[in-house]
């Protein structure tokens, strides 16, 4: 059996991976909900794909409760896109303890709290998808990167507990590991490295197809790569 999903949010909301996203929930007849610290540059990506934008403290626990109660009075999203993460690199002993706090807020907590508030709303349902973009650092980690490493470990973490236990109530989980570098408007590849970049659209693709999965045979991680990729 394949559920039919019919509203996204997409959390941290930009022009790259999340603009692709958008792009091919409504192309799918989704409606579709954008959410971003700063909403002044989702005009654009709104008005193209039919969306409605609002401004979200991924990080704030009452700022994530606000928009999915201001959601509700619309319908609640029942499939929820998390993308938002923060770096902060450096060899360790150098690295600030406040700084280190606010990129694992950002990566992990931040995920935690929207998590939360959709899985309340989707188990009253019996039904719903809540994806987290991860990437190669949480599976393993790179010198002078831990504190990028602490968040997407822990995103996966959450991603894999979750799935655990709400795939038995129908909500699917899905953690993406996305091992390398996503073009955007102003990231290409090297000219003498072509190909070496995941596209965006095509990784909106593999989102959309794991949606189609049979909830016979449902998938909770999958990693994407270049096929040039060494992994």
């Amino acid at each position: 059996m394949r559920d039919t999903y019919g509203h996204a949010l997409i959390m941290g909301a930009g022009t790259g991976l999340s603009a692709s996203l958008a792009r091919a929930f409504a192309g799918r007849g989704m409606r579709v909900s954008l959410a971003a610290r700063g909403v002044d540059k989702l005009g654009a990506l709104a008005a193209e794909t039919g969306a409605r934008a609002h401004g979200c403290d991924a990080a704030d626990a009452g700022s994530v409760a606000a928009l999915f109660e201001a959601l509700d009075r619309e319908g609640a999203p029942d499939v929820v896109v998390y993308n938002p993460s923060a770096r902060v690199r450096g060899p360790l002993a150098t690295l600030d303890p406040a700084a280190v706090a606010h990129a694992v807020g950002v990566t992990a907590l931040g995920a935690f709290y929207v998590a939360r508030e959709a899985a309340i709303r989707m188990e009253r349902e019996g039904r719903g998808a809540i994806l987290f973009t991860g990437a190669s650092a949480g599976v393993k980690g790179y010198a002078q990167s831990a504190p990028f490493a602490m968040g997407k470990f822990a995103l996966r973490g959450l991603a894999q507990s979750m799935a655990r236990e709400l795939h038995p109530k129908g909500i699917h989980v899905g953690h993406f590991v996305i091992d390398g570098g996503i073009r955007n408007p102003g990231r290409a590849e090297p000219a003498d490295a072509p190909d070496s970049m995941l596209d965006p659209d095509a990784i909106a693709a593999s989102y959309c197809d794991f949606l189609d999965q049979d909830r016979s045979c449902w998938a909770w991680e999958i990693e994407l790569r270049p096929w040039v990729e060494r992994f």
